[in-house]
């Protein structure tokens, strides 16, 4: 096993896998650039070093400055989390040739299914049913006008590198396509320094549902059954679940079939997940295998009680896999919400800022992986995700009552959030009854208004919750107060109540 690992990430997934380290034993490297440098990963690790500029080229995303770091500090083994470099072949390549384990695929089959006409290749060979489309990438207006006319509009133009949902764009008619061809490789080329592009057949009101699989370097593959991610807003998740409530056991034992061919048609080692669209008559096809630690890997983790950190650690260690398919189990059901500072009523654009005051969930069932605090500034520069709200529960209804108490109990305020966004959702008759889809959001939350001033009602909460505290810890607070020093359950951004 690993002596030292660094995590070449930020944020609650560097937090999250430092912990799981910790835990077995293996010393910890931060990274981190100038805006986080009191970001709480950079606190739990064992030793930290900078990499200067906020910029992610500067810095989460420079090779040279990471691989260095890694030296210098004797780490035998890097960890890349999400985003950033976690799919980045060259990046694999170069610490295979460093000496150092990256603990991830091998760099070949994160190369085949990054292109995604190539790994759409794979599977068909592998009998995994695919979506009609290109099988190579191209930007000829030609070819593109070709290729929809054959499958038939509306297509899907996507980018043929890359993932999280940039570089798509829905074509409904010829008209559309060559700007849709057009704004799909600059938005893939600023994502991943990759502006190719392909078509397919774009599928109306599917199903996200996706596989968890793991191989390790024997050629065992094994899957954690699946996860239901159709709400999403931009093409990108924002609320997951396990089980979905669109499969049945036949169902599910046929996709979880064809999510471990896929793993082994690609020869894939380490974590991974299959994902699939599901029509409404129970076809399903081959979209994307991403090579990495998922988001959402979460509620997989609260119904199977694996831990997915330490298993990417075991197989990439060359330990074979310690549980065969007939020993995973899965019990009750799980949900996850993520947390981002964006404005749900415009657009979902970004609110960068200072978290004047955060009080994070609790409770039996309730896990929260995040990195926020009070005074923690928010920066432009990366993904606004704050963190990951999860729940488990005995059964579904059980489980959406509980996310819903555990987001209410949820308070950020200085910048906004969309968690009455996500209440609104979980409330709705569609949600509650299982009946999603990708096009949930567009069809029946176009024009959402949030219905009350959220930062006020949660503020006159938490000073609510002030007056329940313990007497000696309210007189600490009030003998500060008399000296001249503030209480923060008196001063909460411009509310001041203990006047």
């Amino acid at each position: 096993m690993f002596n030292k690992v660094l995590i070449a990430n930020r944020g609650e997934i560097a937090l999250r896998i430092i912990r799981t380290a910790s835990e077995m034993g293996i010393q910890t490297v931060a990274v981190y650039s100038a805006v986080d440098e009191a970001s709480p990963h950079v606190c739990a690790a064992d030793e930290a070093v900078a990499l200067g500029d906020p910029d992610p080229a500067s810095s989460y995303l420079n090779i040279d400055k990471i691989v260095a770091a890694a030296h210098a500090t004797g780490c035998d083994a890097i960890h890349p989390g999400y985003g950033f470099l976690s799919e980045n072949p060259v990046f694999a390549e170069r610490l295979d040739s460093e000496g150092i384990v990256f603990i991830g695929p091998p760099a070949q089959v994160m190369a085949d299914l990054g292109d995604k006409p190539r790994a759409r290749e794979i599977m068909a060979g592998g009998g995994v049913p695919v979506i009609p489309g290109m099988v190579e990438a191209s930007d000829d207006p030609a070819v593109l006008s070709d290729m929809a006319l054959s499958l038939g509009y509306p297509v899907l133009v996507k980018a043929a590198a890359g993932g999280g949902g940039k570089g798509m764009r829905i074509a409904s008619q010829p008209s559309e396509l060559l700007e849709a061809a057009q704004s799909a490789s600059s938005e893939a080329h600023t994502a991943f320094g990759d502006g190719r592009i392909y078509l397919e057949k774009y599928l109306e009101r599917p199903r996200h549902v996706e596989f968890q699989i793991v191989g390790d370097a024997y050629g065992n593959v094994i899957h954690l059954f699946e996860r239901e991610c159709s709400i999403q807003r931009r093409h990108q998740k924002i609320i997951e679940e396990t089980p979905s409530t669109a499969l049945d056991e036949d169902l599910r034992a046929r996709m979880s079939k064809a999510a471990l061919a896929a793993g082994k048609a690609a020869g894939y080692v380490n974590a991974g997940t299959v994902e699939f669209l599901l029509n409404s008559s129970g076809k399903f096809y081959f979209l994307e295998v991403n090579t990495r630690l998922q988001v959402e890997h979460p509620i997989t983790e609260m119904t199977t009680a694996i831990d997915l950190v330490r298993l990417q650690m075991l197989v990439a260690a060359r330990q074979p896999l310690p549980l065969s398919q007939k020993d995973i189990l899965r019990r009750g059901h799980s949900i996850e919400c993520r947390i981002y500072a964006e404005d749900p009523e415009s657009n979902f654009m970004p609110t960068p800022g200072r978290i004047v005051y955060a009080k994070c969930p609790e409770g039996p069932g309730v896990r929260f992986d995040h990195t926020i605090y009070s005074g923690f500034e928010v920066p432009v520069h990366y993904d606004p995700i704050l963190g990951k709200l999860v729940v488990w529960a005995e059964d579904r209804s059980a489980a959406i009552a509980r996310m819903i108490r555990a987001l209410r109990d949820c308070v950020i305020l200085g910048i906004k959030t969309q968690i009455e966004f996500l209440l609104d959702i979980l409330s709705s008759d569609a949600f509650r009854r299982g009946d999603i889809h990708t096009r949930l959001i567009d069809d029946e939350f176009s024009g959402w208004e949030v219905k009350r001033d959220v930062d006020q009602f949660a503020s006159v909460a938490c000073a609510g919750y002030d007056m329940l505290r313990p007497r000696a810890e309210k007189a600490h607070y009030e003998g500060l107060r008399r000296a001249g020093v503030p209480s923060p359950w008196c001063t909460l951004g411009s509310w001041d109540f203990c006047r």
